[in-house]
């Protein structure tokens, strides 16, 4: 929910030395052998049966092979290199995967003769055990009665873009009685906090859906919400929060025809509310099988009180209640929102299984997304990852349209390069914090597009969110090819910044030549696409002698990665990259 602002930013330097400036070093262009032609690419459809597998489980794909000549194969590669290569001979395969967990992989179905290569379709697979190494969350927000076509229809499109994990948003009645029951039984149907119809059916028909993918289920709900008349369901008054010291004014978030109440605020630290609501939960497990909770808040309410007339900090309270609820439903997962980063330090700290933000201002630069996940990732001390909910095009979502896909691909360039999932897809894609808001729709160049970010975040999981340090780069462009600028992002450049995973090097080229805004919600949809840069000739220096060099993007031949050619002299390797749309990352292993 959007309330609140809090201007805590912890900037993290990240350095790309050099400008445009010609090398001195000896090195022709004709020095470097030539690259391998780019492939073609038919980016044909591709399948697999589940979102994330098991060590040592067998995927299913699937995809049209009439097409296909006799001679395709599919090769299984981890980053670059290549596991195994076999023919592919029908519509549907099955390939197992290998033993190490938490590690993610790309399938790419091709064909090659007279040296020639096409990649007819890639899909990653993740073998991850537990989702919460790797959050990549989605949404669900409308239960209407639907059947089980309807059902799988919409879980089926969230698998291809590899969601492992679904927010129920306002699949509940009240928010201090989320599952009405009838006697012991859960109602058939109930209304929401805006009066729209809730049929049990229906959650339980995506519950079941979602699991049968591997796709974890997550209910959503306030950790302070009351209705009106909450004293008839048991919610005691000295429970509540107040607007000043002498209890005489609850707070409440104000909320107008068609909704059916306004939100009173409980508070967290209570013991007695939090027994309330962990009953209350136990209801909700009893009948629908929730694999956790995700919590929401409003931000930052101001100065706040306890009904004994004490002070309430209500960002201090999250960690307490966040423990004491999972203590009491160990099993079960947990993230909560973090709006605008308000109580952010304390929910990291807690028993919470991963970071969730909600961004709203100030953090509007694309430099500000970066900065959020990696104070999240100090929070954590690195051990929990993070999602962002950043909703895209927000003006033009007032009306009915199209999303931007400038202003999406390029916000998820930045959120993945910088380790971050985004929180965007659902029924539909997110334009607004109230979720049932389907307004805008994707163009078919944005699906196709987002299909292989999705990918990319899987498959090269272990580059993007799996450790390692940001660190600085030296990298030049000696041809006139690209203006290399430092991160933070600045309009005009392209924005490089580096990254140490044991031992290899990521370096991330992110084009911002001709970009229209920096502000990555783009409110308006003013963002331009990026001017393609192809064979730009790059000087990084190295102190270490380079093995490899190899380079992948979300952009180019469905995310394959390619080998790349160079050539070292002393500290200077000195390299041609194919091409920069979006976002490239180029690996170099010493």
């Amino acid at each position: 929910m959007k309330l609140g602002r809090i201007g805590l930013i912890v900037l993290v330097a990240i350095a790309c030395l050099g400008c445009n400036k010609r090398d001195d070093s000896s090195i022709k262009l004709t020095d470097i052998p030539a690259n391998s032609a780019t492939p073609s690419y038919s980016n044909m459809t591709i399948e697999t049966d589940k979102v994330a597998y098991n060590p040592d489980e067998e995927v299913t794909f699937s995809m049209d092979n009439a097409t296909l000549p006799a001679t395709a194969k599919v090769r299984y590669k981890y980053l670059n290199t290549v596991l195994s290569d076999v023919d592919v001979t029908a519509s549907t395969w099955k390939w197992k995967t290998p033993a190490t967990d938490y590690r993610g992989y790309m399938a790419e179905v091709y064909s090659a003769s007279d040296r020639k290569e096409t990649i007819y379709a890639t899909i990653a697979v993740d073998v991850s055990s537990n989702w919460k190494k790797f959050p990549r969350y989605g949404f669900l927000s409308k239960f209407p009665e639907l059947s089980d076509a309807e059902v799988n229809s919409v879980i089926g499109n969230l698998n291809r873009f590899h969601i492992n994990g679904l927010q129920f948003y306002d699949w509940h009645n009240k928010h201090h009685k989320p599952l009405p029951l009838i006697g012991s039984t859960p109602a058939s149907i109930w209304k929401d906090i805006i009066n729209r119809d809730i049929y049990f059916s229906t959650v339980q028909r995506y519950i079941t859906a979602a699991h049968s993918r591997n796709m974890k289920t997550m209910f959503y709900n306030l950790i302070y919400g009351a209705w009106e008349n909450a004293e008839a369901d048991g919610v005691q008054n000295e429970w509540h929060v107040f607007t000043d010291n002498t209890h005489t004014n609850r707070d409440f978030h104000l909320l107008s025809s068609p909704f059916l109440s306004n939100i009173y605020l409980c508070d967290p630290s209570n013991p007695a509310w939090q027994q309330y609501l962990i009953n209350e939960n136990k209801n909700v497990y009893q009948h629908l099988a929730f694999d956790g909770f995700h919590m929401d808040q409003l931000g930052d309410r101001g100065a706040r009180y306890k009904y004994d007339g004490t002070f309430l900090n209500l960002s201090l309270t999250f960690k307490p209640f966040i423990d004491e609820i999972k203590a009491g439903e160990p099993q079960k997962d947990i993230v909560m929102n973090a709006v605008s980063q308000y109580g952010q330090k304390g929910i990291a700290e807690s028993s919470a299984d991963f970071l969730y933000t909600e961004v709203w201002g100030p953090f509007d630069s694309y430099s500000d997304l970066s900065n959020l996940i990696q104070q999240n990732n100090v929070y954590s001390n690195n051990t929990k990852n993070t999602v962002l909910a950043a909703y895209m095009n927000y003006d033009l979502a007032n009306n009915k349209g199209y999303f931007n896909t400038p202003s999406v691909l390029m916000t998820n360039a930045v959120i993945f390069a910088f380790g971050g999932a985004h929180l965007e897809l659902g029924e539909h894609m997110l334009g607004k914090e109230y979720f049932p808001n389907s307004n805008l729709s994707m163009r078919d160049d944005l699906k196709s597009a987002l299909v292989t970010f999705s990918d990319f975040l899987v498959a090269y999981q272990n580059l993007l969110r799996d450790g390692g340090a940001f660190n600085n780069v030296t990298i030049t462009s000696s041809d006139q090819k690209m203006l290399i600028g430092a991160w933070l992002a600045t309009q005009g450049t392209v924005a490089a910044f580096g990254k140490k995973v044991e031992n290899t090097q990521v370096i991330h080229l992110i084009n911002f030549t001709n970009s229209t805004t920096q502000n990555w919600r783009d409110n308006t949809g003013i963002q331009a696409s990026p001017v393609l840069i192809k064979d730009a000739r790059l000087i990084l220096t190295s102190d270490a002698a380079v093995k490899k060099m190899w380079m992948a993007s979300p952009d180019v031949i469905g995310g394959a990665s390619r080998s790349l050619n160079f050539v070292q002299t002393g500290n200077k390797v000195s390299f041609v990259l194919p091409e920069l749309k979006y976002w490239d990352m180029i690996v170099v292993e010493y």
